[in-house]
């Protein structure tokens, strides 16, 4: 599957711009957050995702396991370090005990811990790229 988070307006814009995270950069991120040892009830992955100008930015999608749901999280613009989730729309009403409400509140608060720690690469691997300097 490839999506593009990106229109042909900022095609100028690309030219001179710096790399971007690419899928296997991000496959790294997210193994090395599996690696500290966070648990996820439901599946995650990274999947191919190209912007405008055909480079590999990939995505980063974990579905929840105690709701019919996914959430996506990516930079919030292009060779942006800030990050944002988003939260799949879902078509009916959803009716959870007590536990299972309690199951998917903490997928959704891994899921605000993995965009975070992801913000915080980018952040991290910016800086030592030189490619932000603030």
């Amino acid at each position: 599957m490839k999506t593009s988070m990106y229109d042909a307006g900022d095609m100028e814009q690309l030219e001179d711009s710096p790399p971007r995270r690419s899928g296997q950069q991000l496959r790294e991120w997210v193994q090395e957050f599996r690696d500290q040892g966070h648990l996820f009830a439901g599946t995650l992955k990274v999947i191919d995702q190209e912007d405008a100008d055909s480079q590999d930015t990939g995505l980063v999608v974990m579905r929840l396991m105690n709701a019919k749901a996914s959430i996506y999280m990516q930079p919030k613009g292009y060779d942006e370090p800030l990050w944002e989730a988003t939260l799949t729309g879902r078509p009916e009403e959803l009716t959870l005990s007590p536990h299972d409400m309690a199951s998917l509140a903490a997928e959704l608060v891994v899921a605000g811990n993995l965009c975070s720690f992801l913000q915080w690469k980018s952040l991290e691997w910016d800086r030592e790229s030189g490619t932000h300097k603030e």
